[in-house]
């Protein structure tokens, strides 16, 4: 009886410390830097006012990467990835700094779009807007490319990283030498020193909000991750 009781004793003393510990919360997956060079209106209203947009390419992309927004390429540091979509043009000393950037190792996804289609509230010529098309100030020129504008207006089904996405009156590229322009002009792949850069001849593929693509654009995100997870290797 006297072994009872003490195991009884022994027992009840434990009860607080013996109960099931809760399951440890599995760590959230470390997410990469992507920094983010653009006017679109994306992270931020045109008029950077309180009315924040709802974007679906930021919660696509935050999945995967912790954005950073930059104002300028010579605030990258050495080996970043890098997003620039629909950038403005740059300062002659800003595309030097970006050029030397990706050659010392720089991973860089560009959305040269040609013809814009992205709708603004602002008028034209307004420096808080995204250029109607890409202001190429000789950057693709330096590594070798062209840069057309569209034919013909539209949407139109594009392949990118695999899948078929809906662009909106996308451009194609030309050229040789470090870039290898793949079928039908859309997307260029180069390796610029010890950097690589994928440019995509298209930015409006990203609009999936209101008044933005109307179509199947169920892969445009799933696209550009995919993209982007190859640059970060």
């Amino acid at each position: 009886m006297r072994a009872l009781g003490v195991a009884v004793a022994a027992t009840l003393m434990c009860l607080p410390a013996c109960r099931e510990a809760p399951p440890a919360k599995a760590p959230e997956r470390e997410r990469s830097v992507l920094h983010l060079l653009t006017p679109l209106p994306l992270l931020w209203s045109e008029t950077f006012g309180l009315d924040q947009p709802d974007s679906p390419a930021v919660k696509a992309l935050e999945q995967d990467f912790r954005l950073t927004p930059i104002d300028l390429p010579s605030q990258l540091p050495d080996g970043a990835l890098l997003l620039a979509a629909q950038p403005r043009a740059l300062p002659a000393e800003e595309l030097v700094a970006l050029d030397a950037w990706v050659r010392r190792g720089g991973r860089l996804a560009l959305l040269a779009d040609p013809l814009l289609e992205w709708p603004s509230g602002l008028a034209l010529g307004d420096p808080r807007r995204a250029p109607r098309a890409f202001p190429d100030t000789g950057l693709l020129l330096h590594w070798g490319l062209r840069l057309d504008a569209p034919e013909q207006r539209g949407p139109v089904q594009r392949e990118l990283a695999g899948r078929r996405i809906l662009a909106a009156s996308p451009g194609s590229m030309a050229g040789a030498r470090s870039c290898r322009v793949e079928k039908g002009g859309f997307v260029a792949r180069c390796r610029i020193g010890s950097g690589r850069v994928v440019i995509i001849a298209d930015a409006d593929f990203l609009n999936l909000g209101p008044g933005g693509l109307d179509g199947p654009t169920q892969d445009n995100l799933a696209a550009l991750r995919a993209e982007l997870g190859e640059l970060r290797r």
